[in-house]
């Protein structure tokens, strides 16, 4: 039996597959929550003969779609994306968002700025006033990531490198380390995007500014919200 985190997802997930229309191209986001949409995307597939293709964001997206039965393509091959489905790790009340939990946030946001809308699927928890609870991540390349972590020290941003279960340093698909951030809160998130992007060794930040355009939320009730 599922949990009520876990329904809540599936709930956001299931309805989000309701929005796609025969012969899009589809940006097929990854997590946890944007499971639930492509296993209903692939039914409708199935059930209904859409033509659609999908563009993923991380190799493991790319696994399960592949397994059923998506078509799919990479960014560089198609005119444009109809829209890309994706989760968050949290949103606040102004469509800020944190994203990369699942360490594919380049691929994301590539995905993300190529696409004619966005939308954001979550669980109401993820939903809150301020972003900041759920830790910043920060893609960096390896060589001087030790230099980048003592920098984000020294300007109080809490930075510690992510590991595996093994205990080893995580590492993205493109073979990049990345610094999570523990913040608590960030009130200026723009000010701290341009710090991060200003910053050499840094490949992308997990802070998703201006890009979303609409945030289904799984809860006691389905809650939409538009920008």
């Amino acid at each position: 039996m599922l949990n009520k985190q876990t329904l809540y997802k599936k709930q956001a997930g299931e309805y989000a597959a309701t929005l796609i229309e025969d012969n899009m191209v589809v940006g097929l986001g990854t997590g946890s929550t944007v499971r639930f949409f492509i296993e209903m995307l692939a039914k409708r597939i199935n059930t209904e003969g859409l033509n659609i293709v999908g563009v993923t964001t991380s190799s493991k997206t790319s696994a399960l779609a592949k397994s059923l039965g998506i078509k799919l393509s990479s960014v560089d091959e198609v005119p444009y994306i109809d829209v890309t489905i994706d989760g968050a790790d949290e949103v606040d009340l102004n469509f800020n968002g944190i994203k990369g939990g699942g360490a594919a946030l380049l691929f994301e946001k590539i995905v993300a700025l190529n696409a004619h809308k966005n939308i954001w699927i979550i669980d109401e928890s993820k939903y809150h006033d301020v972003i900041g609870q759920f830790p910043l991540p920060v893609e960096v390349v390896p060589y001087g990531s030790h230099q980048l972590l003592k920098r984000f020290a020294e300007a109080d941003l809490h930075p510690s490198f992510r590991r595996t279960a093994a205990g080893s340093r995580l590492t993205t698909d493109v073979d990049n380390y990345i610094i999570d951030l523990s913040l608590e809160r960030i009130d200026h998130p723009k000010s701290l995007a341009y710090f991060l992007e200003q910053t050499i060794g840094v490949v992308e930040h997990g802070l998703f500014l201006n890009i979303v355009d609409e945030v289904i939320i799984g809860g006691e009730q389905l809650k939409i919200i538009t920008k």
